[in-house]
């Protein structure tokens, strides 16, 4: 999920385009096999020969699919639908399946920028970027950003850059 081109405003390009660490879907996929293996387990288990087996069977695949569903598809479609957009002029927060909610923050607003990393966040390259703008939501704390360092030093430059009102090295 990105800014199509036909959005940028003259003399704007993107810059970096992401979405959330991959390291968000290792639950949903956890939970994909797990229900996968217990509704396997449970389909065998059913004996065959009870008069009930049928409906024994038709609710474990019900059941299973919910779950599924709940457990795995919908934290996928959530991380899908999740992207981050950094561009020369604003950095762009958008999220939601059904509904989508958008923030922008303008590289001119933004007064500070952390990062905090845990160790296991170090190891897979990942952590949390907190961008502290001059708008109305003040502090924004973005989770699981991938490459930090890399997006930390291009948020850098170009709030270098447009702070010195120059554009693209212009």
């Amino acid at each position: 999920m990105t800014i199509p081109d036909h959005h940028l405003t003259q003399g704007e390009r993107r810059v970096r385009s992401f979405h959330p660490h991959w390291k968000r879907l290792v639950g949903p996929a956890a939970a994909l096999v797990l229900i996968a293996a217990a509704s396997g387990a449970a389909l065998f288990l059913i004996p065959g020969g009870w008069e009930y087996s049928s409906y024994a069977r038709i609710a474990v695949c019900a059941i299973a699919l919910v779950l599924l569903v709940v457990w795995s598809f919908v934290p996928y479609l959530q991380w899908k639908n999740t992207g981050y957009v950094l561009t020369t002029h604003r950095f762009t927060i958008s999220s939601g399946v059904l509904n989508k909610s958008t923030d922008e923050i303008p590289m001119a607003k933004v007064n500070t920028v952390s990062s905090d990393q845990t160790f296991v966040e170090r190891l897979l390259g990942c952590g949390t970027l907190t961008v502290e703008s001059a708008g109305d939501r003040g502090q924004i704390v973005l989770r699981d950003i991938p490459h930090l360092q890399e997006v930390r030093a291009d948020l850098f430059r170009l709030l270098e850059d447009a702070t010195d009102g120059d554009i693209d090295g212009r």
